[in-house]
């Protein structure tokens, strides 16, 4: 089972437990794949971010 897989199957047992049943099995692939998009935004941000403060110069 993929990663993805994986994180479908468990949104959809959260959800399920919090009364949430109308979304299709292709909803929550759908919601798992933007999920890891966004992820994979915030992670090159925060390297950009990490690289931007390591070549700013040291302040006295």
């Amino acid at each position: 089972m993929s990663v993805k897989a994986m994180m479908a199957t468990i949104l959809q047992s959260q959800l399920t437990l919090r009364g949430v049943h109308s979304l299709t099995p292709s909803d929550y692939h759908e919601i798992v794949e933007l999920l890891i998009e966004q992820l994979r935004e915030l992670e090159l941000n925060l390297a950009a971010r990490e690289m931007a403060d390591n070549h700013e110069p040291q302040q006295r």
